[in-house]
């Protein structure tokens, strides 16, 4: 039976040697022991301008209704492309496409040149050789800190049930394996 009682009220020092996040690089430091997989999010406005970008703050929101999530700095030259744009389109992004991540993480002239893609809802690219895409209706976008968080409605989705997924974890790529505890 679970332990219900809630605990001591006395704050107790961890195990290590925790501080305040007032340093940018701790913070990310520390951010980056959690994993996350590894995604193109692009979009394209009304007047035809497509942008796409890496990301690793994508994340499932709800199911019903299907809302996902992801955070776009204010900084980014991409910005108004996205916050212009009805539709946006995550490509999640297979094992494999490490210099993919790395081509739209960076600042490149025409980060689609010599890519095959798919025009997804709303004019959005679908990046070939993905493990999974989302394409989404967007919902809404409001700032929060020194970024902005659009939320989308899942419109179609799809993806390759053999297809391995890039995962970032401790600010390099790695490949995703199963843990020898599961069952297959």
């Amino acid at each position: 039976m679970p332990d219900s009682r809630s605990p001591s009220a006395a704050p107790t020092a961890p195990p290590h040697a925790a501080q305040p996040p007032l340093d940018a690089r701790h913070l990310r430091d520390c951010l980056g022991h959690f994993a996350t997989g590894v995604t193109v999010v692009t979009a394209c406005a009304p007047d035809g301008t497509v942008a796409g970008l890496t990301v690793n703050s994508f994340n499932s929101l709800s199911l019903d209704p299907p809302l996902v999530l992801w955070s776009l700095s204010l900084r980014s030259t991409s910005l108004s492309t996205f916050e212009a744009a009805t539709h946006f389109a995550v490509s999640v992004l297979a094992a494999g496409q490490v210099d993919l991540a790395r081509r739209f993480a960076r600042a490149h002239a025409n980060r689609f040149a010599g890519l095959t893609v798919h025009t997804g809802l709303g004019g959005a690219p679908l990046i070939d050789g993905a493990v999974a895409w989302f394409e989404c209706e967007r919902r809404s976008h409001q700032r929060a800190g020194d970024h902005v968080l659009f939320i989308g409605q899942v419109r179609r989705c799809a993806r390759d049930a053999g297809g391995q997924p890039l995962v970032f974890h401790k600010g390099r790529f790695v490949a995703s394996v199963r843990h020898p505890d599961e069952s297959q």
